[in-house]
């Protein structure tokens, strides 16, 4: 279904921080296969034709996650992530055995109590496969009852529209639908064999897409 709002892809972005499970130790090192600027891990990935799944917040849980937000949203999404990443059909991921995120509220995760965590004992809930799909859902109009028993943070990511594959992603070059770079610099740098394989008609400039809502402000909400 394709809709002004609504795609039949989904993008991945990549980022120059390190992977959560080496930000808070809970797990071992990935700074052999996940390191280097935003840029080349966006080369490194297409060029092992792999996503290697990270650790998700809260639930521990590894998964690969994408975006489905709509193309004039992903200059603030950017600005969070970094200007690289690739994107895939929504079938595709879904074959891979991904589908969305569900964004929970807390209350009713309390309510799954016959599942324990090991590694968050406090966060009850799931069988172990769904449970790198969760995500906890405590926006800031959440009314004092419900927040009275949620001691982190408030926890709003709908905007992301987030789908996540539970594993490591693997795919083809002529499975990719189209790739986002910062600029013309990054085209003409680009290694030659992944232009051609991806096709040079399939880069998005996210440099040209600022100055588009720059000049011509039509998405602008701010």
């Amino acid at each position: 279904m394709n809709r002004p709002d609504f795609s039949d892809y989904v993008a991945h972005f990549t980022k120059n921080s390190r992977p959560l499970a080496e930000q808070d130790g809970s797990a071992g090192s990935l700074s052999q296969t996940i390191s280097g600027s935003s840029y080349d891990r966006l080369v490194s990935i297409l060029q092992s034709k792999r996503i290697i799944a990270t650790t998700m917040p809260w639930t521990n849980k590894k998964a690969v996650a994408f975006t489905e937000c709509p193309f004039w949203s992903l200059i603030d999404h950017a600005q969070r992530y970094s200007s690289y990443g690739l994107g895939f059909t929504k079938a595709h991921l879904f074959a891979a055995g991904g589908g969305p995120a569900i964004y929970l509220r807390p209350d009713l995760h309390k309510k799954q109590g016959k599942f324990v965590h090991e590694g968050k004992p406090k966060w009850h809930g799931f069988h172990p496969d769904l449970y790198a799909f969760v995500t906890p859902f405590m926006p800031d109009y959440a009314p004092a009852r419900i927040r009275q028993d949620w001691d982190h943070p408030l926890a709003d990511y709908t905007h992301e529209r987030e789908w996540r594959v539970p594993h490591d992603f693997r795919f083809d070059l002529s499975d990719v639908q189209f790739v986002i770079v910062k600029s013309y610099k990054d085209v003409a740098r680009f290694p030659k064999e992944l232009k051609d394989g991806i096709g040079r008609g399939n880069f998005v400039i996210m440099d040209m897409y600022r100055l588009i809502e720059r000049l011509w402000p039509t998405h602008r909400v701010d």
